[in-house]
């Protein structure tokens, strides 16, 4: 990344896990936590561990970025291969493209509740001409396509010039989190009786749901830790990123989950229903007063600042970041604009509306695509921290033939590979009883519940086995042909060095 495109400093990272901590995810899963038979105290314990580790992980797969300035693209080439890097990208692309469509579904809700708030009864009792087989209705459809409108400008402006937008989001969205809570404890006058519900569960039924809540709450956030460095890579200082990824990515999603049970309970004590989401409770308030003045203006202000929130995540985890890795398939025609329309497009095709619609469903999306990214991040940081020690030869990174310190066998790094299914495949067989909503006892399933840390740990311990087994040459020490600075290739002559040997 050249010097003269670092512009993020540790406000703007701030900025970032701000953003993305204070959303419709983590206001969820504190109270569907609760739905596994989880008590208030235990579910944000859970919160609390998925948190720190999230941080931590963020902190070791940023680092990269933040210190070399490469891209997650660029540094999985050092682990896997200068052609087998295109797996983990393609993986991670995946993700982005699932998490794209689902946030475009909540910010067409958010388009709705300004819409309803706007216009009223019109529009909120809008007539469904759709069958119920559909799992979307008319109005929601509609503005879901008007939210993919609205995100499309913002797809246009470079990284390096997001911080201010972000700012304003982050903003916006903290206003509106704080005027729900103040409403709803006046409202209800305090937080009702949800916020002292019991634990439902006990033994070791207990213990296994709230590993499974765990896992699945990371599994969530696993395709943005994966490729921080696609964001800490446009750091003005190495260390620009710390702040936000171990302090406000862990409070701000604590405090959110947190707020989150408070409104739920305060709301279900006011309406007599447990509203998880958000959106569905502001659409419901609006539902029951649609003439009310008061409650028009009051949802109009809070449907604005949900939708700048979901306008900021499409960017920040999904649309931008997905398109950054995307440019590296065919980098002749895809640019990261371009990718961010392709995965747009492709989050579209997915029916997102069909993932959100219960919390059992919702937790088996976030722990299908773990089983495949916590191997992934258990090779990247095995490689980098444990293999390289902190050492990459940078410009053979960008040298497709076998001169290349990382070109391995054929451009693929069997060691990586090898990891990568030896962290998958014992978890394989319980995914898919999860799928299937197989209850009957199995080892498998059990196994599937800690899919996250087994399959970090199996790869992050056979990668670094490997390695010690068949050790590559030239994967620690200074490059054998060009020196760097900072992160930067020295002078034009180790430039006019790498097109020679590529």
């Amino acid at each position: 990344m050249p010097p003269d495109r670092r512009t993020w400093t540790w406000q703007g990272y701030v900025g970032y896990w701000v953003i993305a901590g204070i959303n419709t995810t983590s206001w969820t899963v504190g109270s569907t936590l609760l739905a596994l038979g989880l008590s208030v105290g235990q579910a944000m314990a859970m919160v609390i561990v998925g948190c720190v580790i999230i941080g931590i992980l963020a902190v070791l797969c940023g680092w990269l970025g933040s210190h070399h300035h490469v891209g997650f693209t660029v540094a999985s080439r050092s682990a896997w291969g200068m052609r087998g890097a295109f797996w983990p990208i393609l993986n991670r692309v995946m993700t982005g493209c699932v998490w794209m469509g689902v946030q475009m579904y909540w910010g067409g809700l958010a388009v709705r509740l300004v819409l309803n708030a706007i216009i009223g009864p019109k529009f909120i009792f809008m007539t469904n001409t759709l069958p119920s087989s559909a799992n979307v209705e008319t109005a929601n459809l509609i503005c879901f396509f008007i939210f993919i409108i609205a995100v499309l400008p913002l797809m246009m402006v470079p990284p390096e010039r997001l911080q201010l937008p972000f700012h304003v989001a982050f903003a916006m969205i903290t206003s509106t989190l704080i005027g729900m809570l103040l409403w709803s404890l006046i409202a209800a006058q305090g937080a009702g009786e949800l916020l002292a519900t019991s634990t439902t569960q006990d033994g070791s039924k207990l213990s296994w749901n709230m590993l499974y809540g765990l896992q699945s709450f990371i599994g969530g956030w696993l395709g943005g830790v994966l490729g921080q460095s696609d964001w800490t890579r446009y750091s003005r200082h190495e260390n620009g990123a710390l702040l936000g990824q171990s302090f406000a990515a862990p409070l701000t999603v604590c405090l959110t989950a947190f707020l989150g049970i408070l409104i739920t309970s305060a709301a279900s004590a006011l309406y007599g229903q447990v509203f998880r989401n958000p959106f569905l409770l502001l659409l419901f308030i609006q539902s029951k007063s649609a003439s009310d003045p008061a409650t028009r203006a009051g949802t109009f202000f809070a449907g604005l600042g949900l939708l700048a929130s979901q306008l900021s995540l499409c960017i920040v985890l999904n649309s931008v970041s997905a398109g950054m890795d995307l440019t590296t398939l065919s980098p002749q025609f895809i640019n990261i604009r371009r990718g961010a329309i392709i995965i747009l497009v492709i989050g579209v095709a997915i029916v997102p509306w069909n993932l959100v619609n219960t919390a059992s469903t919702f937790l088996t999306v976030l722990q299908g695509w773990s089983i495949f990214l916590a191997p992934m991040i258990g090779v990247l940081i095995a490689d980098y921290f444990a293999v390289r020690r902190r050492t990459l030869h940078l410009a053979d990174l960008y040298i497709g033939n076998p001169t290349s310190a990382y070109w391995y066998t054929g451009g693929f790094n069997f060691r990586a590979f090898v990891a990568w299914a030896m962290g998958l495949w014992p978890l394989l067989p319980g995914f898919v009883r999860t799928v299937r909503g197989i209850e009957e006892y199995s080892g498998w399933s059990d196994l599937d519940r800690v899919n996250v840390f087994f399959g970090f740990t199996i790869a992050f311990v056979v990668h670094l086995g490997l390695h010690m087994v068949f050790p590559t040459p030239g994967s620690r020490g200074d490059s054998p042909f060009a020196k760097t600075n900072r992160g930067i290739l020295e002078d034009e002559q180790s430039l006019e060095d790498v097109e020679k040997r590529t």
